[in-house]
């Protein structure tokens, strides 16, 4: 029966038309189960609701302050996601002395964070040590003139520990604030030949949001994580 699994796993991936090393300690009927290859390992990629396939809300201006004096914090379902938020200090460089400011523009960072146990997931040893599958990391943010910098992904490769950085991409886009444009930006990177001892992924991004009368938040979308049945040629 364990063989009938781990063929099952070979005709869905090609698995060792690509060599990929095919144990008999793999539970391969949990793996076929899971499929953990070529599906996205986020959960809740979509947490704004909202898809790249269709242009970016346009936010309606009002001009009417909130009720409250709090800032509001940006709205979606953040299930699976580990959020937080960093109020920044106000940008004073450019305000000549003597001059009196009566209210200046709040900018706070919304922080998104997921962890991905690749082997809970349905990854073996074998595979990630010795192959060393691509692992595709996509991401969509909302453009803006909001700010110069409003978006930023950090995604890691972590040992087993949960701790130890085998390796990491680091993204920070700079925003064009002369001309107008709100479209969908799209960030990627591929991880390949990283090593072995990859166990777990770090999948966090930040998001500027701007108070100043309104709320004026960020948005992002259809973020995703995906272990490949290939690797890049050496």
């Amino acid at each position: 029966m364990a063989a009938e699994w781990r063929q099952k796993c070979d005709q869905l991936w090609q698995l060792g038309a690509n060599g990929v090393p095919l144990p008999d300690s793999v539970d391969w009927k949990a793996v076929y189960e899971k499929k953990p290859l070529e599906r996205n390992l986020l959960k809740n990629p979509a947490p704004h609701g909202v898809s790249h396939s269709t242009p970016p809300p346009e936010r309606e201006v009002t001009g009417i302050p909130p009720s409250h004096h709090q800032p509001p914090q940006p709205t979606g379902d953040f299930t699976s996601w580990s959020t937080s938020t960093e109020v920044l200090p106000d940008d004073t460089s450019d305000i000549p002395l003597g001059v009196m400011v009566c209210y200046m523009p709040q900018f706070r960072w919304f922080s998104m964070e997921q962890r991905i146990d690749l082997k809970a997931e349905g990854l073996w040893d074998e595979l990630l040590d010795k192959f060393q599958p691509d692992i595709a990391i996509e991401d969509w943010y909302e453009e803006s003139q909001l700010h110069a910098s409003i978006y930023e992904l950090c995604v890691k490769l972590l040992g087993a520990d949960g701790q130890t950085v085998i390796t990491e991409h680091i993204c920070s886009p700079t925003e064009d604030l002369e001309n107008y444009s709100h479209n969908w930006k799209q960030v990627s990177h591929v991880f390949s030949g990283y090593g072995p001892g990859v166990r777990y992924i770090s999948f966090s991004h930040k998001l500027k949001n701007k108070f100043m009368v309104e709320f004026f938040g960020t948005l992002v979308t259809d973020s995703s994580v995906v272990v490949k049945a290939t690797k890049s040629a050496s």
